[in-house]
């Protein structure tokens, strides 16, 4: 349905961790194209026997790996590289009413990062500490 592309000029830039609730909910399939990152997924499916639980992996243009995002889980990466992009292919389409966000270093999660981010958007930073009522509500 759509696909993305992110330029990320800094190396230890933070993008993440995002999803969509409910019908909106994407997979996606992550690449990157230039450079090299580290890609984080993070189970939000409820009822799942590894909520909670992430996974992350180095990709790079040299290795040409990819990232598979099922639905209901939240997608981020961190930048290993300077002028890196990723390209990701996502079975719907962005709707701003239905996006959420997982703080990158949220303790009730506690992703595995390789680095301490440098670069954060704003958005990023100001994402709210997990509660199930506004984080899964469908």
């Amino acid at each position: 349905m759509q696909i993305n592309n992110s330029l990320s000029k800094d190396r230890v830039t933070l993008r993440g961790m995002h999803y969509q609730l409910g019908p909106a909910a994407e997979t996606k399939v992550v690449r990157c194209l230039h450079g090299a990152l580290w890609d984080a997924v993070l189970d939000l499916h409820p009822g799942s026997a590894t909520f909670g639980q992430s996974f992350g992996a180095r990709l790079s243009a040299e290795s040409r790996r990819m990232m598979y995002v099922p639905r209901g889980f939240a997608h981020g990466f961190l930048t290993l590289e300077g002028d890196t992009e990723a390209l990701y292919l996502v079975s719907a389409f962005y709707k701003p009413s239905r996006e959420r966000g997982v703080r990158w270093d949220d303790p009730h999660f506690a992703i595995a990062w390789p680095a301490k981010p440098r670069v954060i958007s704003e958005k990023d930073t100001q994402q709210r500490d997990f509660d199930p009522a506004w984080h899964l509500e469908s």
